[in-house]
């Protein structure tokens, strides 16, 4: 059916929610926003779905909540009866319907027979897939948009072993998500009957001091916290998100005492009013931090994402405060382990660190120095957690760390999800660590970029909003392959890696890929330089990353620039 038909079927359903006809009706008039509601299905892919909220069927609503969740139900009949009986945990963040959304999916579940245990509160990401694991469900959903702006909402299927549902469950889930026809016609119980038929229990503080246990252990050098770290000046905001409980609880049984809240960014508030995007990578996300920070001299800012997957940081150097990038507090974090773990005799001979293709090679001269393996896996932390798994089932290595340039890293592995209260510790410990030598956490990556050469990493996002949107985003993909590109700032292409083809070419030949496909593209230059090109998988924006290095800031920059010109004249012409 086309966008009007669509439409008409909503404002003809007998059983609509009150909001949602009041949103149709105010969209009588207005066939663009029926166009934008009607045309396209949510996607509904590996990760999950992802939208603005609103009426529609390519709208988040709890339609297409019970659609995406009937499609998770009708996967697990087909399981034997142990995995369905096992359950799905289920959590949800800040924002604006995340709470109904999460009871809407164990509505559904319910009415399969099937248990949910669901947090009575919000909770973030990473102690939703430490509850799969720790309450040994089948499956994990969590209602998130993470750190989109305030009019998204999301929905997220995890595994049995508490990471993203790997490929080929997904697949099938999402075909039988795709298979539901009509989306009010979708079976559900009520609360009532659901607690009266112990198809849904809430839980809380008996997952929460389990986490909290485990993050314990996370802290590598206890006396250094506690001599040092004790009185170091730290100020958290948790972005109005889910971060404020869990990462306060966390820093203090740590033995952190000197921190502040960003009393603003503390209310878990759906409208994120201090910022337009509650992203810790974009530097206004850090401005009351920054203003805090300079009236008590901090000495490192952290902010984490609403669902508290992701963590950024402002830093002194003497003259300011200064974001990292999400590559240079990995390679601060992975430093810190390796070398603490070496000092303490602890650090294993079959070590491996697992970041994402598009991340930063600093790592990589890290890890060798210290012996240790780095693993590469396609972008997206599920990834990661298929090798964590990999490694517990043929016991080949030991994982140390694992991270996206995109601000996710994973320091233990009983999360298998990014983990922004994780992170949150052990970047405060290593910001004592710096502390006790007389040095910031600005200092201590610049120690990095003297021992390994500076490293420096810019990705920039082309956006392509609209209906026309994905074919555009398509047609360029295909600009890059059919045209193939010789050299980029005549820096000659010496390697090319297609990871939807499965090929890697070289002036010798072909070979194949054996990771998953994707729609991804990665050139090695000449000089060392690599570029990458995918489509986003949560936004409408195709992705254009440049990882180069050289002997000085300035070099590397003007690198950067140069490439980053090249692009978009290959790009635009």
């Amino acid at each position: 059916m086309g966008y009007k038909e669509n439409y008409q079927a909503w404002v003809n359903a007998p059983t609509m929610d009150a909001d949602l006809a009041r949103e149709l009706t105010a969209m009588a008039d207005d066939e663009k926003t029926q166009e934008a509601a009607f045309s396209v299905p949510m996607a509904f892919g590996t990760a999950g779905m992802r939208g603005i909220i609103g009426a529609g069927i390519g709208r988040m609503n709890i339609y297409t909540v019970r659609q995406a969740t009937e499609g998770l139900a009708r996967f697990m009949d087909t399981l034997d009866a142990s995995q369905k009986q096992a359950g799905v945990a289920i959590s949800f963040d800040s924002r604006y319907q995340s709470q109904q959304f999460a009871q809407e999916a164990a509505a559904v579940l319910g009415a399969h027979g099937i248990v949910s245990y669901v947090f009575d509160s919000l909770r973030p990401t990473p102690e939703l897939s430490f509850a799969v694991r720790y309450l040994k469900t089948y499956a994990g959903i969590m209602i998130t948009a993470s750190h989109n702006p305030k009019q998204y909402n999301g929905y997220k299927i995890y595994g049995p072993d508490g990471g993203q549902m790997p490929p080929e469950e997904s697949d099938r889930i999402t075909a039988y998500v795709r298979s539901v026809d009509d989306l009010f016609a979708i079976k559900t119980l009520d609360v009532h009957a659901l607690r009266a038929q112990n198809l849904m229990h809430l839980i809380g503080e008996d997952v929460d001091e389990a986490y909290y246990k485990a993050v314990a252990t996370v802290t590598i050098n206890q006396d250094l916290v506690h001599t040092v770290g004790k009185d170091m000046s730290l100020i958290y905001s948790p972005l109005n998100g889910t971060g404020r409980i869990p990462a306060q609880m966390v820093l203090r049984n740590a033995g952190f005492q000197n921190f502040q809240l960003v009393l603003p960014q503390s209310t878990a508030d759906p409208e994120f009013p201090t910022t337009p995007f509650p992203n810790p990578e974009f530097p206004q996300t850090f401005d009351l931090a920054i203003e805090m920070g300079k009236a008590s001299h901090a000495d490192v800012l952290i902010a984490t994402d609403p669902d508290a997957d992701r963590l950024g940081t402002a830093v002194w150097t003497g003259d300011g405060y200064q974001l990292l990038t999400g590559n240079q507090i990995a390679s601060l974090l992975l430093h810190y382990i390796l070398e603490a773990r070496k000092q303490a005799g602890t650090l294993p001979a079959n070590g491996a660190v697992v970041k994402s293709i598009v991340s930063t090679e600093l790592a990589t001269a890290i890890a060798k120095d210290y012996g240790v393996a780095m693993i590469n896996v396609e972008t997206g932390f599920k990834f990661i957690g298929d090798q964590i798994k990999q490694y517990e089932e043929t016991g080949s290595h030991e994982f140390l760390f694992g991270f996206e340039e995109s601000y996710g890293y994973l320091i233990k592995p009983f999360v298998r999800d990014k983990d922004a209260i994780q992170s949150t510790v052990l970047l405060a410990e290593v910001a004592a660590y710096y502390k006790s030598k007389g040095q910031t956490l600005w200092d201590g990556i610049q120690a990095l970029y003297a021992r390994y050469g500076y490293f420096a990493e810019k990705t920039v996002g082309v956006d392509f909003p609209g209906l026309e949107g994905p074919a555009e985003m398509a047609a360029l993909m295909t600009k890059f392959r059919e045209e193939q590109p010789a050299d980029f700032a005549g820096v000659k292409i010496v390697r090319t890696e297609d990871y939807k083809k499965q090929l890697i070419t070289t002036a010798e030949g072909t070979s194949p890929i054996t990771m998953p496909v994707s729609d991804v593209l990665k050139y090695i230059l000449a000089d060392g330089t690599w570029i990458a090109i995918r489509p986003s998988g949560t936004e409408p924006k195709v992705k254009f990353y440049v990882g180069t290095s050289a002997a000085t800031e300035a070099e590397a920059e003007q690198k950067l620039a140069s490439f980053e010109t090249a692009l978009t004249a290959f790009r635009t012409a």
